[in-house]
Order: C-alpha cells, then sequence, then structure tokens
C-alpha cells in the first residue's frame, strides 16, 4: 500500500475537517462498497485454490487415503478433511 499526501488529493477545508479528529496521523480510508474485490480475485488465487481443492476432492471421490493427498498438496490431514467438508456442502446446495 502506498500513502497518498492529502494536501495534494484533498481540499484545505476538508483537511481541516479530518484534523479535528485525526492530526498528523496515517489513516485508511477504504474503498467504495462496490469497488471492492474479494481475497484473490485479482491475483487469480481464489481460482487457483478452488480448482486445487475441487482436485482434491476428486481424487478423494476416487478413493485416495486423506494421508496420501496430504502429502501430495503439502496440507494437514485435517486442512484435506475441511476442504472435503466445504466440497460436500457446496455440491449439496
Amino acid at each position: 500500500m502506498s500513502y497518498i499526501k492529502a494536501e495534494e488529493v484533498l481540499p484545505q477545508n476538508i483537511i481541516k475537517i479530518i484534523q479535528q479528529y485525526i492530526d498528523g496521523e496515517n489513516i485508511y480510508i477504504p474503498k467504495k462498497e462496490n469497488a471492492r474485490v474479494r481475497w484473490g480475485e485479482k491475483t487469480g488465487a481464489r481460482q487457483e485454490l478452488k480448482r486445487r481443492n475441487t482436485l482434491i476432492y476428486r481424487d478423494f471421490l476416487n478413493g485416495e487415503k486423506i494421508s496420501v493427498l496430504a502429502g501430495r498438496y503439502y496440507l494437514s490431514d485435517k486442512t484435506i478433511q475441511r476442504i472435503i467438508r466445504d466440497m460436500r456442502v457446496n455440491e449439496s446446495a
């Protein structure tokens, strides 16, 4: 995250109002609701995890043991179990 000087983008009267609440400190201004994106959507990480989880679930349904899947995907047994549980729930929905 980069910082922008308020003087470069805000009118002086807005700066004075903000200074009444926070003076000389950093402040985060969130994006508008309709401009927000979910984690991993910009980078493709969300899609990659979905693809990986689908492969894990498919392999499990084809008889692969949880411990084998955990080793193959470098995840814990508990994480594999959670992925399988979540995929089952999503499948039935």
